[in-house]
């Protein structure tokens, strides 16, 4: 996108948002924009590519880039994940490390402070969940060992659930914008196409409806996204998954799970997009497709990333 016509006060920083699975980087990327551009769930793992939100505050435009969870890979998808967040890392103004209200340092967390050590990147530390921390003494220990390990620039405990503490976490962040113009018009909220943004909507809901590692083990390709004259926008969609049996479980006794499914997504849909959606789903077996890099390029993924 052209940068839009500078004006001298106009500052921007790059950050991306990076953090193990499951500490709340999605929810905390909503919560900051106002609005819902990233999918989040309970499971960990379940955002897989480079998400990026833009808010603009006056002069201040922020842009973040929430990276997948950082853990040790176990397939070509988890190769593309791992890299997605060292390139992230290695290309951004600044980064946002989150961590966990009372949970120990992992070792991805280690790794990470590592990074900015080595790359000599400003970073802003948020210590996410703290509503459902009862002891605060613990919180202090957790505050004073990270900053013993790396000189934040801030260190903000946060509350993704209930807004606690993400306007000051927002106002360290700006601190961290330069000079230099807006590179996004002041009302861009993401860089991702609608059929990406239906797509993770779609394996959201199959996140938090199904159990175990079927959710891990399924895709979604948007195949069709069009508006008819009547103003409904109609989108065909296919879920890919392992096996047989996963594909039953994601249909349902009488279609039911299907039909589930497809019913919240689409609410989803036209909340986000503001017009009413015709949404049809298919499910399809694609077998190994975690490790296939022809199927995963079909998917989106970056073919840079498989690279051996």
């Amino acid at each position: 996108m052209e940068l839009e016509t500078m004006r001298p006060e106009d500052r921007t920083a790059f950050i991306a948002i990076v953090g193990r699975p499951n500490v709340g980087k999605s929810s905390l990327l909503n919560r900051m924009l106002g609005q819902k551009v990233a999918i989040v769930s309970s499971k960990p793992q379940t955002t897989r590519t480079r998400i990026m939100g833009v808010l603009t505050e006056g002069a201040d435009q922020l842009v973040f880039i929430d990276t997948p969870g950082l853990m040790r890979p176990r397939n070509r998808l988890g190769d593309y994940m791992v890299r997605s967040v060292t390139e992230s890392v290695s290309g951004v103004d600044a980064c946002l490390l989150v961590v966990e209200a009372g949970q120990k340092i992992s070792p991805a967390d280690l790794d990470l402070i590592e990074k900015f050590r080595s790359l000599d990147m400003p970073a802003v530390l948020a210590i996410n969940k703290i509503d459902l921390l009862q002891d605060k003494s613990i919180l202090m220990a957790q505050i004073a060992e990270l900053s013993g390990l790396f000189a934040f620039e801030a260190v903000v405990p946060v509350s993704a659930q209930n807004g606690d503490g993400v306007r000051i976490l927002m106002d360290e962040l700006k601190k961290l914008a330069m000079p230099g113009g807006h590179f996004f018009d002041d009302d861009t909220l993401t860089d991702q196409p609608e059929r990406v943004l239906a797509g993770e909507i779609i394996r959201e809901k199959l996140l938090r409806l199904l159990d175990k590692e079927i959710p891990h083990g399924v895709a979604v390709a948007v195949e069709r996204m069009r508006e008819q004259e009547n103003g409904v926008t109609e989108i065909h969609a296919t879920i890919f998954c392992e096996r047989d049996s996963h594909k039953g479980i994601i249909i349902g006794k009488g279609g039911a799970m299907l039909k589930k499914v497809g019913t919240y997504a689409r609410e989803d849909m036209e909340r986000f997009f503001g017009c009413k959606i015709n949404l049809q789903l298919w499910v399809k077996v694609k077998e190994g497709w975690r490790n296939s890099d022809a199927i995963l390029r079909s998917l989106g993924y970056d073919s840079s990333s498989f690279d051996t």
